[in-house]
């Protein structure tokens, strides 16, 4: 296992990855970083979590506008590494937003 620090709408997260996989989680985080970025400034002020949710929506919606759409994705190798993505990213939102409800 590997440990690579992910740079995402501005703070720093420590995740563990299978060796050889730093580069595409790294390319990863870059995408969901410029989404998260996109979402605030049409959005305005959001919370970590809300700005996770508009990321992950920005991005399924830009596979699903590909050529050949939602069947098209599903199909792909894409999808089930998307699915993994959005389960972490679902699961760290649920942690930042019960932090942000005991502060």
């Amino acid at each position: 296992m590997a440990d690579v620090t992910l740079n995402i709408a501005g703070r720093a997260y420590q995740v563990a990855c299978r060796a050889g996989e730093e580069d595409n989680l790294l390319a990863a985080a870059r995408l969901v970083d410029g989404k998260c970025r996109e979402a605030l400034a049409g959005l305005g002020t959001l919370s970590e979590s809300r700005q996770f949710l508009f990321a992950s929506l920005l991005l399924a919606d830009q596979l699903l506008e590909k050529p050949g759409g939602q069947a098209a994705a599903e199909e792909s190798d894409v999808a089930p590494r998307v699915e993994q993505l959005a389960e972490r990213l679902e699961s760290l939102a649920a942690t930042l937003e019960e932090a942000g409800n005991e502060a």
